[in-house]
């Protein structure tokens, strides 16, 4: 009987491990490369030209919030995250951070290498 038991105990351990790896992987850290712009512009400035910067600083000046464009796609940045991006506005990046539905929530953030 004792036996019996401690299998059934090992096999619901097993199973407790296992699902706590699954979302372990899960909530690992991503990098990805793209251009920081503003939530305005959105995708308009991925050149990340002097041009595009300064307009990136003055619509995040003027209330916009900074965004991660990357493969075309917009992400908009964490409130949270946003100072991490602030020096970097209109630049080429790379960022650490994990995707919590559309929105990104940064860890780092540098200017890419070129």
């Amino acid at each position: 009987m004792r036996s019996v038991l401690k299998v059934a105990l090992m096999r619901k351990l097993s199973l407790v491990v296992s699902l706590g790896s699954l979302f372990a992987a899960a909530a690992f850290a991503e990098t990805s490369s793209g251009t920081v712009s503003d939530s305005m512009c959105g995708a308009r400035h991925t050149a990340a030209s002097a041009s595009d910067a300064a307009c990136v600083k003055k619509c995040v000046k003027g209330g916009a919030s900074a965004v991660l464009v990357t493969d075309g796609k917009v992400y908009p940045i964490s409130a949270d995250s946003q100072v991490k991006v602030t020096p970097l506005l209109g630049q080429k990046v790379t960022v650490t951070g994990k995707l919590d539905g559309d929105t990104i929530e940064i860890a780092s953030a540098q200017a890419a290498k070129e």
